[in-house]
């Protein structure tokens, strides 16, 4: 089965513009776009990006990680230099370098601004075992700023020109837990993702709503977009969400790849009697209220899900919203329970409703 809903190529950037902001050129296709990574994201996605989710200019660095050679590049300067905050650089040697993580890189809520640049060069590892990058603005070990730390407006933070492999939260779904983001868990604040690849990342194999094998974004400023950026993700694997998993999140998703990530978890959400519950969104997994996902210039196929939506798995408990697809192709995404639409599951307010597509295929 193949949906192709088209709407008139005009109306693209007017409905673009209602949930990412104005911008006269948001969401049309560009004929000049420049990479600052060529091999990272969707090599035929060519939908021009929001200005807010672009490359940070990181020409003048707040601290550069490493003085140029690769043994100077270590899991501590990494997680010095996040404590500290900034815009922040690596000068590891001229030669890509593999990181492995021994422990957990995290933002110092008083900080405003933490932009973390790897230049296209820079691999952080967590080797199995490790959480990569945490901020969470509801931690009180990493300073409240805020009376009330839930959808705050700051920190920013920015991750880019990376990859992160082999990355793995243990943390289990409990009422007061952390749980899932196993490369780069975000609760709070704003978060963008630009030029950067997850592969074989990986969190809980449980857990109706713990999702994010590469990243899970909770409780974010909703004035902001959580922008995905010209990306790839590939053999990652979690309960849900296997890719990237928002609860009260509004994901915009350009130029990105995903392939052959998986959702793990069985019994759905909430968990069906006798089971963990789990298993939905091979490749992207959201939840919340009255908001919107985009996904556009982007690849999907392989991503697979052992409960609803191979490759999507939207659900807007209240106030509305949409699923729109965008000069984008979906392919052989299957589900392994459910779906309303190939690789799809796409509720809004309680109703089972189908994703709008601009010029896009979902087969």
């Amino acid at each position: 089965m193949v949906i192709g809903i088209v709407t008139a190529a005009g109306c693209l950037a007017a409905a673009l513009t209602g949930v990412l902001g104005s911008g006269a050129a948001e969401g049309a296709v560009s004929t000049g776009a420049v990479r600052a990574v060529p091999a990272v994201g969707n090599p035929t996605g060519n939908v021009d990006v929001p200005a807010a989710g672009r490359a940070v200019n990181t020409k003048h660095p707040t601290r550069v990680i490493g003085h140029g050679t690769p043994a100077s590049c270590t899991s501590a300067a990494v997680v010095k230099a996040v404590a500290a905050g900034g815009i922040i650089t690596f000068n590891c040697g001229p030669k890509p370098v593999t990181i492995t993580m021994t422990a957990t890189a995290k933002v110092v809520n008083t900080s405003h601004e933490v932009v973390l640049d790897g230049g296209g060069k820079v691999t952080l590892n967590g080797a199995g075992k490790t959480r990569i990058l945490y901020m969470n603005t509801c931690d009180p070990k990493q300073k409240y700023t805020t009376s009330d730390c839930w959808e705050q407006k700051w920190p920013l933070l920015v991750v880019q020109n990376l990859t992160f492999k082999n990355a793995y939260s243990a943390v289990r779904q409990t009422a007061t837990s952390n749980y899932g983001g196993g490369a780069i868990f975000d609760e709070g604040g704003q978060l963008k993702v630009v030029n950067s690849v997850f592969t074989g990342d990986r969190c809980y194999a449980s857990g109706p709503d713990l999702g994010g094998g590469a990243v899970r974004a909770v409780g974010m400023y909703m004035g902001a977009v959580v922008y995905i950026t010209h990306d790839t993700f590939s053999g990652n694997s979690c309960s849900n969400g296997a890719a990237l998993s928002g609860l009260y999140a509004r994901f915009g998703v350009f130029n990105s790849l995903f392939t052959n990530n998986k959702a793990i978890g069985w019994g759905a959400n909430p968990a069906a009697s006798g089971t963990p519950g789990g298993g939905s969104g091979g490749a992207i997994y959201t939840d919340g209220n009255q908001y919107s996902l985009i996904i556009a210039g982007t690849a999907m196929s392989g991503n697979t899900a052992r409960e609803g939506g191979g490759a999507i798995f939207f659900v807007v408990n209240a106030g509305g919203g949409q699923l729109k697809i965008k000069y984008s192709k979906l392919t052989k995404n299957p589900s392994g329970q459910f779906q309303n639409a190939p690789g799809i599951f796409d509720s809004v307010d309680g109703a089972d409703t189908q994703p709008v597509l601009v010029h896009s295929t979902v087969s």
